[in-house]
């Protein structure tokens, strides 16, 4: 039971056939020695080509992110050249003509329906740093039946109801189960077009997007009338050396990337949105925590306080939105003609982040390019919106992004405006895209499952609720003494919660 619902039965796995109601001992008999003739049945119907798998590649436009995606096209082409003549479909998202909420998937299955529902079999979606073993993959899918409805992932859940998933199933979260995209996930063809009829007939809404996974498993569940998520073991998200990996499909590395060039502290500029109200009770934790990171730094608020010290913009202080006052950080940056530096972050004062991961990551892209970079969400993209960075992960912008965006007329139509919609819409207008990198967090590290966050390296989380923030930063997000790496603390970390 789901919170008083009952879920559907999930069909996708083998059952044995009907038994009818004879003697125990042959119901024991047929039970445990099904008939030679029914094995060869069930391997027929669930034989599997590498042609007869689409794959789906949760690509970004950006060039670091699409030469990523293409790696990872090549090696699935190369897998599949040495077990078969027939290559199977590898589909980079973000080069979906006219999708800008392809990143979203549902508003793509009608077309993934038309173009795949009669010749293929199942619909396989990774991310771009997803490691794939296709022969694995390939006998992993033979052990269910592509006829019926099948959605298979590696489970995650809640352990207590949460924000970011509007407080879903607060009985008992622990019920309900969504794919960790970065062991892979998939569809049968037949569930995919069976959701391509439901949403021909009743089109998405235009509301929000904001964790992905759990609302595809949402609407896929049909509030007990669809399928529900099927475990499988060989999905998942060990490292590709370790030694759980033998007997993994997918395998994924606990991972903050590093390309080689890390970005020098003076060459990012953080913005601090506070307010008087506040000064007391946030800007002590700012610099208790992660502020002894930043080289280059200023504190904006509606009062001038030495002490902080703080700069008034001018801007007054609003409940909500905050649109003025980073327009306000964006014109003061982008205008100081002493300053070349080509990142800048905005965070809010009860924003916990690490610029020095912030700089390792930041060395994965080129700052002459409009890189606009943090934890996506997305609005009505199901109807034309479009996408934003959520401000409270942080929002990291290079200097040509604000240039451009700056350079346009697109402004806030209010001071209390939504900042990080205003500022997603004026992007999205300019045709340059949102960053996606799930090392952002918009919530607490509670409000997510331990083990999504088990192979991160997290840069930033937000808000302050009922938790130690001290605590919390020291625990996430500060360089661990006597540790090689950030690695290598993540990944010890990992194996004590698990």
């Amino acid at each position: 039971m789901l919170g008083g619902i009952s879920f559907a039965l999930c069909i996708c796995t083998f059952t044995l056939p009907f038994i009818p109601r004879v003697a125990a001992e042959n119901v024991l008999e047929k039970t445990t020695k099904p008939k030679e003739s029914e094995k060869l049945k069930q391997s027929s119907e669930n034989a599997l080509e590498v042609g007869e798998i689409v794959f789906v590649i949760q690509s970004q436009s950006n060039s670091y992110h699409a030469s990523k995606a293409e790696e990872l096209k090549h090696s699935l082409l190369t897998q599949a050249a040495e077990l078969s003549e027939t290559l199977p479909p590898v589909l980079l998202l973000h080069q979906l003509d006219g999708h800008k909420g392809a990143w979203t998937v549902l508003p793509v299955i009608p077309e993934f329906s038309t173009s795949y529902g009669k010749n293929s079999s199942w619909i396989f979606f990774c991310e771009e740093d997803t490691k794939i073993n296709l022969a694995k993959l390939l006998h992993t899918l033979e052990r269910f039946n592509k006829s019926k409805d099948c959605f298979l992932g590696k489970a995650l859940h809640d352990e207590d109801s949460t924000i970011i998933h509007h407080y879903a199933f607060a009985e008992n979260p622990t019920v309900f189960k969504y794919p960790d995209f970065a062991a892979g996930w998939a569809l049968s063809i037949p569930l995919v077009n069976k959701l391509a009829s439901l949403l021909e007939d009743e089109p998405l809404k235009s509301d929000f997007t904001i964790d992905l996974k759990h609302e595809i498993a949402l609407y896929i569940w049909q509030k007990g009338n669809g399928q529900e998520l099927t475990p499988v073991p060989e999905l998942c998200t060990v490292d590709i050396n370790s030694p759980q990996a033998a007997h993994c499909a997918t395998m994924f590395s606990s991972f903050l990337p590093h390309c080689g060039n890390l970005v020098k502290a003076e060459d990012v500029f953080v913005a601090i949105k506070t307010c008087k109200k506040l000064h007391k009770e946030r800007i002590p934790v700012v610099k208790k925590t992660w502020e002894r990171e930043a080289s280059v730094f200023e504190y904006y608020s509606d009062h001038a306080d030495s002490l902080v010290p703080t700069i008034d913009l001018g801007i007054p202080n609003v409940d909500r939105g905050h649109c003025g006052k980073t327009f306000a950080i964006l014109e003061r940056f982008f205008n100081n003609s002493a300053s070349e530096t080509p990142w800048l972050v905005i965070v809010d004062d009860d924003t916990l982040i690490s610029i020095s991961r912030l700089r390792t990551l930041l060395g994965c892209y080129d700052a002459s390019e409009p890189v606009f970079l943090g934890e996506r969400y997305g609005y009505g993209l199901a109807t034309g919106g479009y996408s934003y960075v959520t401000g409270g992960g942080g929002m990291v912008f290079s200097k040509e992004a604000v240039r451009k965006l700056l350079g346009s007329k697109c402004r806030c139509y209010s001071n209390d405006a939504p900042d990080d919609m205003v500022l997603g819409m004026c992007f999205s207008g300019l045709g340059i895209p949102v960053i996606h990198s799930p090392l952002f967090h918009q919530a607490r590290p509670t409000d997510y499952p331990k083990e999504y966050l088990s192979h991160q390296v997290p840069i930033s989380f937000h808000k302050h609720w009922n938790i130690d923030p001290v605590k919390v930063y020291f625990e996430w997000l500060a360089e661990p003494a006597g540790q090689d790496s950030f690695q290598e603390h993540i990944s010890q970390r990992a194996k004590e919660d698990l």
